[in-house]
């Protein structure tokens, strides 16, 4: 099988393929590696050079239709890397096998258990045509009242989009034209200056402030130049926020809402990391603040479910947008993904259970990752935030130049995305995905400090 190893035997050390060999003797000849695995301990702890050797999967056995699901361990270590690079997904196969894959965001994780089950009996029933009905939209507005306490989801304003960012530019052809402006806040997601500008639109930036916040001074200067341009200006909000991980409070939406109605401001809200918040954080949509009636969300259950290969998305109109739904294309809805809409809707009314032990393990891995770059990469700066499954780290000190992620892979075969591409801000840093086993973590820090040196 391409990109494994063959592990080594018991009570020898295991070894990541194409780790730097700086840990080894000179003139020594490298030992077998091995694949680590992830253990079945509540709680992370920084992996060594050597890890364990026995460390096996948990992932639990399929139950037959009807049966009580079992209590979900951490996902982020029920599988190997020996498994994850039998996987054909861009993650695995956009580097070399000797390549640590830390970049896009897909999570190293099973399925939850509801959503193998319910697209298990789709399949099996054939079910596999175009998609229909409101069950995508009656499952969000579910999972909204219980996770957030927000009832404002209305089936009739919504509508099913093939993902998020289709979505969004389906909803910017409704509200606004080819030749209008789209403010962001930088450094933020770079899909947001692509997918824009390939329509045509100018991309206005209003930098985030230097504690990664919504800054509402640069957000009413770039409303206030998109307003002169004339026509329909756009706001295109990331909550959270994506590469920080910044969580937006009521108080900030609320800002923004009164800053776009005085402005004459669209505010359409990319809301996919919103179930991915630590449950000591509040999320609030968009859309349930005082003022922002006129604005879209546009969600997915695929970042915080995995399910970016499964794809369908919902996009939510505001009361005072209601008109807006008809003119979204009918051919938007046909387009995505049936059993997509099967999968969503199954982790969004019984995936709540798989989804606290992800945050829980979310959250062991940012501590563990806070932890190791003060002991291995003290020069890189990073802020440990409660939203995404997303590190922006600040290399500025570390020497490594406006793009460190390129030094991180030629030198550690390690693969972050490039701080460059999120817009201002960006030079200097990287993003990186805590998704994933806190040996896979632990050792991808060893390689980035490796790289430095």
């Amino acid at each position: 099988m391409p990109g494994t190893r063959p592990a080594c035997a018991a009570g020898s050390p295991a070894r990541l393929p194409g780790r730097p060999p700086s840990d080894r003797p000179q003139g020594s000849r490298p030992s077998a590696p091995a694949e680590p695995r992830a253990a079945a301990e509540s709680r992370p702890r920084a992996a060594s050079p050597a890890y364990a050797a026995d460390m096996t999967s948990t992932d639990p056995p399929v139950p037959a239709s009807g049966d009580p699901l079992p209590a979900p361990g951490n996902p982020l270590r029920q599988l190997t890397l020996a498994e994850l690079r039998r996987r054909t997904s861009e993650k695995w196969r956009a580097h070399p096998p000797d390549v640590l894959p830390l970049f896009v965001a897909e999570m190293d994780v099973p399925l939850a258990e509801p959503v193998r089950r319910a697209v298990g009996e789709a399949l099996a029933r054939g079910d596999t045509g175009y998609t229909r009905g409101s069950a995508y939209a009656e499952a969000y507005a579910g999972f909204a009242r219980r996770r957030w306490g927000w009832d404002g989801v209305a089936a009739e304003r919504t509508t099913v989009v093939p993902d998020v960012m289709t979505g969004v530019l389906e909803v910017l052809a409704a509200i606004s034209g080819p030749e209008d402006t789209v403010v962001v806040n930088s450094p933020v997601y770079t899909p947001f200056y692509d997918y824009v500008r390939h329509t045509g639109r100018t991309v206005d930036e209003a930098p985030l402030g230097g504690d990664l916040r919504l800054d509402t001074a640069a957000l009413e200067d770039a409303y206030r130049r998109a307003s002169a341009r004339g026509g329909n200006p756009v706001h295109l909000l990331c909550n959270p926020h994506n590469p920080t991980g910044t969580v937006h409070t009521a108080g900030e939406l609320a800002a923004v809402a009164e800053l776009a109605a005085r402005w004459g401001v669209r505010v359409v809200a990319d809301e996919i990391h919103a179930p991915v918040v630590d449950p000591g954080t509040r999320f609030t949509p968009y859309l349930s603040v005082p003022g922002a009636g006129a604005g879209w969300s546009v969600l997915s259950a695929s970042k915080a479910w995995n399910l970016a290969g499964l794809r369908a998305g919902l996009a939510v109109a505001g009361p005072d947008a209601a008109e807006d739904v008809a003119r979204v294309p009918v051919w938007v809805a046909a387009a995505t993904s049936h059993i997509g809409v099967i999968a969503h809707t199954a982790a969004l009314t019984e995936g709540g259970p798989w989804l606290d032990a992800l945050l829980a393990g979310l959250a062991d891995n940012r501590r563990l990752l806070t932890t190791l770059l003060a002991e291995q990469l003290p020069e890189v700066r990073y802020r440990p935030a409660p939203g995404t499954y997303l590190a922006w780290l600040d290399c500025r000190e570390a020497g490594l130049g406006d793009d460190p992620a390129a030094v991180f892979l030629e030198r550690g075969r390690v693969a972050v995305n490039s701080g460059p591409a999120f817009g201002s801000g960006g030079a200097g840093h990287v993003r990186l995905n805590l998704a994933t086993s806190p040996e896979v973590l632990a050792e991808a820090v060893r390689r980035m400090a490796h790289a430095r040196r």
